[in-house]
């Protein structure tokens, strides 16, 4: 899945700029990664496309995400208790797209990727930078819950050119 277009060339649903939210915007001034996480097994696997991420370093090192406190992935961790973090680069837009609801897949999210299980959920095994994580809870804040994993594994690859989202649209860094 490296298909750089979407389905829309400008978002449809979009707001006229002086009926946005100024911290909307705001955030949206800032690079943000874009990572899938995972969670869950069978039927009940489930990702979720998330840019809204920080790494804390540490003895354990911990992630802490935002994500919808009635999302699929927020039950599944809730379900499960552990989840996967995968590092997207440029080029995986149509999977970032995916995870995110917002390109079609027929047969489901992991239909059009290859996946493996593992104990903390779904693998997308193309996407070879991931963290394995246990899922320790989280607050709820304004619209978003504030997720936090202890990080249990890390595996890593050499990634030239990240995936960002910046001012509402994917771009590699280079």
């Amino acid at each position: 899945m490296t298909d750089q277009g979407g389905v829309h060339d400008e978002h449809p649903f979009e707001a006229p700029e002086d009926q946005r939210d100024p911290a909307r915007r705001l955030r949206g001034r800032l690079a943000a990664p874009v990572t899938v996480i995972t969670a869950g097994e069978g039927d009940h696997r489930t990702g979720l496309t998330v840019s809204s991420l920080v790494v804390a370093e540490g003895e354990p090192s911990r992630i802490y995400f935002l994500l919808g406190s009635t999302t699929d992935l927020f039950y599944g961790l809730e379900e499960t208790g552990t989840f996967v973090v995968h590092v997207l680069e440029d080029g995986d837009q149509a999977i970032a797209d995916v995870f995110a609801g917002l390109r079609p897949s027929p047969g489901g999210r992991f239909a059009d990727v290859n996946v493996e299980q593992s104990e903390w959920g779904p693998v997308l095994t193309d996407v070879k930078t991931r963290a394995y994580c246990t899922f320790e809870g989280g607050d709820e804040e304004t619209f978003f819950i504030v997720a936090e994993g202890t990080v249990d594994k890390i595996e890593l690859s050499d990634i030239d050119d990240p995936l960002v989202y910046f001012r509402g649209r994917y771009r590699g860094l280079s």
